[in-house]
């Protein structure tokens, strides 16, 4: 599957949304807002993002997830792995910087999809 073909799934959760003016969790979450997708905020900072309901935890929200886009640390990442396995999503993108050995290898050991991209630039290039 190529990078822009997981542009076809609609419902994405943001790892690290946020309300801070400058982020890229907000900078993420609007641009998929503005093109269009569902998505599902997740943060322990902040009760909504761009004016969509902001979960504390993956496992809080109970619709489907297609894509988990991870905007943070991967040592936060590693342990939000764990909700993305209980939730039985399959696809997580780890933006610059949020991705390391252990998180890939554990998210491939659990025959989760692994892309190391931003989303930013891939809806650029659609």
């Amino acid at each position: 599957m190529s990078q822009h073909e997981w542009l076809e799934y609609k419902n994405w959760a943001v790892i690290g949304a946020s309300e801070k003016n400058k982020s890229y969790g907000r900078k993420i979450t609007k641009r998929l807002l503005d093109e269009g997708y569902t998505v599902i905020p997740v943060s322990r900072n902040y009760d909504t993002v761009l004016g969509e309901k902001s979960y504390q935890k993956l496992t809080e929200y109970e619709g489907t997830i297609d894509v988990v886009d991870f905007v943070i640390s991967p040592s936060i990442g590693i342990r939000i792995l764990d909700d993305v396995i209980e939730k039985g999503i399959k696809k997580i993108l780890l933006q610059p910087g949020s991705a390391s050995a252990a998180l890939i290898e554990k998210a491939k050991n659990h025959d989760i999809e692994v892309l190391q991209s931003c989303v930013l630039v891939l809806l650029s290039e659609k």
